[in-house]
């Protein structure tokens, strides 16, 4: 018996390892074509990028790709979440209709790239007096810009359509295997528990995508859903619409429509490199206010500097090559010293090739 369970793992290995290869290679290519289609990422007239932080070692970043990988199949292994269904030929009509999509935007994006504007979505919005009127002071400054220059920001149902590409691409089919670093912190979270007694808050849940992957694992998990954009949370609606239980909110981080000690788990993923200075402690101390005593918070977010000193060069090129305003000062934000400062208390981090996940205790006192 011992060699069928050889055998099996051995099978399962292959499998996992020949659908992730799959998976990255689909991605790759999509990014590919679109850079193919671009015209650089140095507006003409100016000079090239430097990085001060010296030219990142792709030996490392490769290491850290497959050191990502390595770790997704030991927590499959562990038991702690099952393994990803990949590309399929039921899966294979959407795929090719959102690539083709992604590539269709792209001339879009590199135009609002090279001429730096990310902040026209704001002026639309406000010759728009309408939609204004109907959302005065719903939405901030600050979310009123077409983040990584894509079509329509946060604000069209295209948008909402096309994000999920649009990160597989960029980071090369990884973006689900570093989300499921967070998973697996979930995972150790609920272990012995009863799911049905558990509620659990996505703080920027996006389109959905994240809630439906822990939905998948834990199907009676009682989960919320937050996030500002109208287009994406009603996205995070369909998606969601299996379960019952499931619930979105349309409202901002820094201002949560919840009660006090309303949530065991709080999770937040690729949200706080987005926020200004001013607003990512107000998030903390909202997710800290929303929080059970004892409740876990568990961060995801871009690495920093000095998490992994080779590739300070590449996070420091990213937010030249991107509209991310507010990524450069993410870069050094003191996070440990913020979260501490709330109240939490740092139980463990780890790091998912480009991504640094970390939980924090809210002490039952």
């Amino acid at each position: 018996m011992g060699w069928r369970r050889t055998a099996s793992k051995t099978a399962a290995r292959a499998g996992y390892a020949a659908g992730q290869g799959l998976r990255s290679a689909w991605y790759t290519a999509q990014m590919q074509a679109a850079r193919a289609r671009a015209e650089g990422f140095n507006r003409p007239g100016e000079p090239a990028f430097q990085p001060s932080r010296g030219k990142p070692d792709m030996a490392e970043l490769r290491r850290a790709f497959f050191e990502l990988f390595i770790q997704d199949r030991a927590n499959i292994e562990a038991g702690l979440y099952p393994a990803p269904r990949e590309l399929g030929l039921a899966r294979l009509p959407g795929a090719l209709k959102s690539a083709r999509a992604f590539q269709q935007d792209v001339k879009a994006v590199d135009q609002r790239r090279l001429s730096r504007d990310g902040s026209e979505l704001a002026r639309t919005l406000q010759e728009e007096s309408d939609f204004l009127h109907r959302n005065a002071n719903r939405y901030p400054e600050y979310y009123l810009q077409n983040f990584h220059y894509q079509t329509g920001g946060w604000f069209t149902d295209e948008s909402a359509r096309l994000y999920d590409t649009q990160v597989e691409a960029l980071f090369s089919g990884t973006a689900d295997a570093m989300r499921r670093a967070a998973l697996a912190q979930i995972a150790i979270e609920l272990k012995g528990r009863d799911q049905r007694q558990v509620s659990l808050m996505d703080v920027a849940c996006g389109n959905g995508r994240f809630l439906e992957t822990v939905l998948g694992v834990w199907p009676r998990l009682n989960v919320t859903g937050l996030d500002l954009s109208p287009s994406y949370t009603e996205a995070a609606r369909a998606r969601l619409a299996p379960w019952r239980q499931a619930d979105i909110i349309q409202d901002m981080a820094e201002a949560m429509p919840v009660e006090n000690a309303s949530f065991d788990i709080a999770v937040s993923i690729f949200l706080f490199h987005e926020l200004p200075p001013r607003v990512r402690p107000l998030v903390v101390a909202e997710v800290f206010r929303a929080l059970k005593p004892g409740g876990l918070f568990i961060l995801a977010d871009s690495l920093q500097f000095s998490d992994r000193p080779a590739l300070d060069g590449l996070l420091e090129y990213f937010p030249h090559g991107f509209h991310e305003p507010y990524y450069k000062d993410y870069l050094g934000w003191a996070l440990d010293e913020t979260l501490t400062e709330a109240g939490f208390v740092k139980e463990c981090g780890n790091l998912a090739f480009l991504t640094k996940v970390t939980a924090w205790r809210k002490p039952l006192r």
